[in-house]
This record gives structure tokens, sequence and C-alpha cells, in this order.
């Protein structure tokens, strides 16, 4: 089968948008969806300039995501003055995993030539992941500590590094897949969240400074385009899954929504259009009556709680 825009063989049938594409054109589809939804989403402040750039931080696991991410922040803004990337690697302390995706991170930086910081666990928490999911002291699965950490760090770093915008790599199956979840669990409250701290548009967020804004490039393409993308353009990618991963639950979403779309083309696209309707009506609905925030006890970090998640399973992984 041919490409839908040239006469050059196919690598890609998008069943969403009947669409067949070539090599070239797919890796241009990618490139202009995410250069798109920087336009839309209004990540470049109308007060960056030459004199007064912006810093993104960018969280580069070397995973495909972030590393196509990265890599197309780059390319799109390597001679755009009014905008500084960071790219920032945080290692869990995962043996076998995190070293050779710590190699991938480190060799696409240095390819591109961007600052390049890297963060663990060990410093951080004084702990690990692999001990983590060992000890268990929550009876919790591995991800929800991890996440919980990786969040954290995220934050503070972005705070550290003065960013004006924190960027993740989350794709198209990442972001719907979180907005079934909301909606199986009927968590209007989370939706509204999800809308203020990284799915609206920025000047259609809560004006709160608590934390350092987050935005989700890469969250119109699938992710199946993501790795074909990744392969294409050679770049430096680790691809083995994370041997604690176990999101059960994330799990039986992410098969009923690819069964979904095999049957029903579009299906992604549909519920994140829908979703983003709704988490703005939610969160102008929740903005007067979400709860105040104060600070941590131990390490003073925004939370409404006498200590933040973090403290708390640090806490308790110490004390097992």
């Amino acid at each position: 089968m041919n490409c839908t825009k040239c006469d050059c063989e196919a690598v890609l049938h998008a069943a969403y948008s009947g669409a067949h594409l070539c090599e070239h054109h797919l890796r241009e589809s990618v490139e202009s969806r995410l250069r798109r939804r920087v336009r839309k989403d209004g990540l470049i402040g109308p007060d960056a300039s030459p004199e007064t750039p912006e810093t993104w931080l960018i969280g580069l696991s070397g995973g495909k995501d972030s590393v196509v991410l990265t890599s197309i922040l780059a390319e799109t803004f390597a001679e755009d003055p009014r905008i500084e990337l960071v790219a920032l690697t945080i290692h869990e302390g995962i043996e076998g995993y995190r070293d050779e995706s710590l190699d991938a991170a480190s060799e696409l930086a240095q390819n591109l030539d961007i600052r390049h910081e890297v963060v663990s666990y060990a410093d951080e928490f004084d702990l690990e992941m692999d001990d983590v999911a060992e000890t268990d002291p929550e009876n919790m699965a591995p991800c929800a500590y991890c996440g919980v950490f990786r969040r954290d760090l995220l934050s503070d770093y972005a705070e550290r590094f003065d960013a004006d915008k924190l960027l993740t790599g989350h794709n198209l199956d990442d972001e719907a897949q979180t907005a079934l979840m909301n909606f199986f669990e009927g968590d209007v409250a989370q939706m509204a969240k999800h809308f203020d701290a990284s799915l609206g548009p920025f000047p259609e967020r809560s004006d709160s400074t608590e934390f350092v804004p987050r935005a989700k490039p890469l969250r119109d393409v699938p992710e199946k385009e993501v790795a074909l993308y990744a392969h294409l353009a050679e770049l430096p990618v680790h691809m083995a899954e994370c041997p604690h991963s176990s999101e059960a639950y994330r799990k039986e979403i992410q098969e009923l929504l690819l069964k979904m779309e095999a049957q029903h083309p579009g299906t992604r696209h549909s519920v994140m259009a829908g979703y983003e309707e709704l988490a703005e009506l939610a969160a102008r609905a929740y903005r007067q009556d979400g709860p105040e925030l104060g600070e941590c006890e131990r390490c003073g970090s925004a939370t409404t709680r006498d200590l933040c998640r973090t403290c708390q399973l640090t806490e308790a992984v110490h004390a097992a």
C-alpha cells in the first residue's frame, strides 16, 4: 500500500483517520501534532523573549515517549532564543533497568547538546525501588510508590531550576487510559485537578502558583506512532518494561481501549475530546471549593495534610 500523500511505500495505517503514511509523512505528522499542541495549549508564554527566555524542564526517562518528545522539542526550538530546554532523568534504583535507560537519555542529551541533570531516589530519599518493592510496607503496587516519588522530584527540581514549564512524554493512550479510570471511578474532583494540572490550555487553567505548571505535548499521538517514530528516527531508546510494573487496573483499561480502538477506530480521540470538555467544566466548579494547601511539616512541600504523601511513604519504607 502506498502512502496517502505520496507514492512511497506506507509504513503505517492510521485506521482512525484512514491515512496510510510513509516514513517521511509519519514523522512529519507526529512532529506537526506536537507543535500544534504547543501552540494550542499556549506553552510559549506571552512574556518569553530572548532577554527573558522561558525554561522548560523535560522529564527524560530514556523511554520512547520522553525521547521522542525531547528530540522534537530540541529540533523545534534549536534556533529560538525564547526557550531553554533542560532534561531531567530520575534514577529509581531498579537493577538491570534504569542504568540502561539512563545511558539512552545521556546519549540523546549529548547528541542534542542540551543540559541534562540526573537525580536518584537513593540521594533524595535514601531508598531504592528494588527495596521498596520487596518490603512494600503499605501493601501497594510498586508503581504507586514510584509515581508519588517521581512526581515529587519532578516538581521539586522544576522549582530548583526555576523552570517555567514541566513537560512529560504522556501519549494519547496514556491520557485516554487516565480519562477512563477517572470516569469509571466517578472521580469528578480528579478530573478537575487533571485539567488545571496538565490538560487545559494555559490561559484557561487556574492561576494557582503552588506548582510549576505541566504540559504534555505528545498527548495527541497514539503510542504505536510514537514508538514507530523513535525507530524510524533511530533515536537512542530503552524499550524494556520496568520489572516492577504492576498497575493491574490500568492494564485492564489499556486492553479495553485497544480492543475498542480496533473495533471502532477513533475511540481514544473521542474519549479525550469529551473528557477535556467535562474536565474543564469540573475545574470551574471545583476551583472555589478545593482544599486549602499548607506546608508539609517535614519537607515544606505543598500538601493538604500534616505530612505530604512522599514523606509518609518514605517514613513507612524506612520503618519497615
